[in-house]
């Protein structure tokens, strides 16, 4: 198998850098990580394991990190809880990679609030997704709050586009202007709908700068062959390694390969989300995570619960792929 490319022989630092330069430098494709975060018994953030994270992340060859966003509970956490989690990511982080935050609110000016704090703390790139919760979804609306956050914004700015699974859906025309924006450096699409994909690639098309990550972790083959950037992946902290398979065996013309890693991929996360209905969803992520040495508890705010099935698919499939989860 491919070997994780040695930190010594890494691109630059993207935090160590001047700022102008750092943000108008190209981020990078490949596989990046939608983090999950770890709590101790308390309901703390675990700083012990946040260092682990971290380093597991570079073991697997990661190239670039997303806080704070569905995967990482970030519309759970309390603000003083984000804000200690991307200050500890950051920290251990060093500038190897660049880190993005999704500051997703109710209103353009909880957003900027939500900006500046990652701005302060030293992430790269903030992130935006539909509201949870937002009155009045008009188009005009959801234009507005996006536009204004984006033209404010002191960071650089992601769009992470949820389609219809999202509880705003943000029209398709609102989007195409969305990824138009100059300030717009990097997409990641878990739409699963085929017309948002033509509007992603179409944008990269006359961006090339544009980095766009398919967020669809179960059909990351037939992004990669389309022509999408790389993955930014919820289970990317345990599947990162197998997922860069994925995409070295499309870009080397192997569809068969591919599909044959994407199918043990998804039986893998299957097993560690609870099956196909995906029952224990973060609370058997973070279990296959302590299983694996990295977490210490399996929490999570959504009170996903890990069932005694759940556990024993874990420790199957954590014997089964070992060389996978732990490359």
């Amino acid at each position: 198998m491919k070997k994780t490319t040695p930190l010594s022989k890494r691109p630059p630092s993207f935090t160590n850098m001047p700022f102008g330069l750092r943000h108008s430098a190209a981020l990078p494709g490949g596989v990046w990580s939608a983090a999950p975060t770890p709590f101790t018994s308390k309901w703390e953030i675990d700083l012990e394991c946040v260092r682990r994270m971290v380093s597991h992340h570079f073991r697997l060859g990661i190239k670039g990190l997303f806080l704070c966003g569905t995967n990482g509970e970030g519309p759970w956490m309390t603000d003083d809880q984000r804000r200690a989690y991307v200050r500890a990511v950051i920290r251990h982080v060093r500038g190897r990679i660049p880190v993005a935050v999704q500051v997703t609110d109710n209103s353009e000016t909880r957003i900027l609030d939500n900006m500046k704090m990652a701005r302060d703390e030293g992430a790269d790139i903030a992130v935006i997704a539909p509201p949870c919760f937002f009155f009045n979804p008009t188009p005009d609306h959801i234009r507005a709050i996006y536009s204004e956050a984006i033209e404010k914004s002191p960071l650089p700015v992601g769009i992470y586009d949820r389609g219809k699974y999202g509880s705003v859906f943000v029209p398709d025309n609102v989007l195409r202007d969305l990824y138009a924006h100059p300030k717009v450096v990097i997409v990641k699409d878990s739409s699963a709908m085929p017309e948002r994909m033509k509007i992603a690639l179409g944008a990269k098309r006359r961006r090339p700068s544009l980095r766009i990550l398919d967020g669809d972790e179960f059909n990351c083959v037939k992004y990669i062959a389309a022509g999408y950037d790389g993955l930014l992946l919820g289970g990317g902290v345990f599947n990162g390694y197998l997922a860069q398979a994925i995409i070295d065996a499309v870009q080397a013309d192997e569809p068969f390969r591919a599909e044959k890693l994407q199918t043990l991929m998804n039986n893998i996360m299957f097993a560690a989300y609870g099956g196909k209905k995906i029952s224990c969803w973060l609370a058997g992520e973070k279990q296959l995570l302590v299983r694996m040495g990295i977490f210490k508890t399996w929490l999570n705010y959504p009170r996903y619960p890990l069932t005694q099935s759940c556990r024993h698919a874990i420790d199957k499939t954590f014997k089964q792929n070992r060389e996978w989860l732990l490359p």
